[in-house]
């Protein structure tokens, strides 16, 4: 009799003992994936920036990448294969974007980093534009081979003029022809070239005729903000 009595509250302890463990085991289960389905969208970003940030990924490697990526275009573009070669170019300047955002948000920047993404810059557009000229050329297109040549040169130039007024101490972001808006030309530009395959378009010339004027105006328009800021700072 005691051991038929006794047995019975023990079987009973150790029920609801394990019992009471799955309800809370089962319990975190459900806050947990309560916690997961109740994270916002901001926190999703959030979450996926803190991983970005701990990965081995550098600022360095995103624009490396973006230089590939304008070499395979200028390639592509050399073999007539427009489309293609825009679109290798619209991925590589979006890359070129990236890296200083990537940097910022990171921590991971050099001087180095910013001068290499500088220089990196104005070699991709410059070997894009390198193999246009090289397409007009073959076609016997002297205009529009040399107007390439004026935007390659305008377009270094509006870059050296905002070097040149920061190393003044002036601050130089002005005009039309940022690199952003250099980028959306030329990406029209091939897109919508002759055998490109969307319509029957032909935008490479008119894209490098207008990036070729919009460039110079912009040169003049910086060299005319920094002679007035000079002024009224003296």
């Amino acid at each position: 009799m005691p051991r038929s009595g006794h047995a019975p509250a023990r079987g009973t302890s150790n029920g609801v003992s394990g019992s009471h463990g799955r309800e809370e085991r089962s319990g975190a289960r459900v806050r947990k994936a309560a916690g997961r389905t109740a994270l916002t969208a901001g926190q999703r970003r959030e979450v996926m920036r803190n991983r970005l940030i701990e990965s081995r990924l550098t600022p360095n490697a995103i624009s490396l990448t973006g230089f590939a990526l304008n070499v395979v275009a200028a390639v592509l573009v050399w073999e007539q294969l427009f489309f293609l070669g825009g679109v290798a170019f619209i991925v590589g300047s979006t890359m070129d974007t990236l890296d200083g955002r990537y940097s910022r948000m990171s921590g991971k920047g050099t001087p180095f980093g910013a001068f290499l993404d500088s220089t990196l810059d104005r070699v991709e557009e410059g070997i894009v534009l390198a193999a246009v000229a090289g397409y007009f050329a073959l076609r016997g297109d002297r205009v529009a081979a040399a107007a390439v040549v004026v935007a390659v040169l305008a377009s270094l130039m509006v870059s050296y003029t905002r070097a040149r007024a920061e190393a003044l101490g002036v601050e130089c972001k002005v005009g039309l022809a940022t690199r952003p808006v250099r980028v959306v030309i030329i990406s029209i530009g091939l897109v919508f070239a002759k055998g490109a395959g969307i319509g029957h378009f032909e935008l490479l010339a008119p894209a490098v005729y207008v990036l070729a004027g919009l460039s110079l105006f912009t040169v003049g328009q910086r060299i005319w903000h920094v002679r007035r800021e000079l002024i009224a700072a003296a």
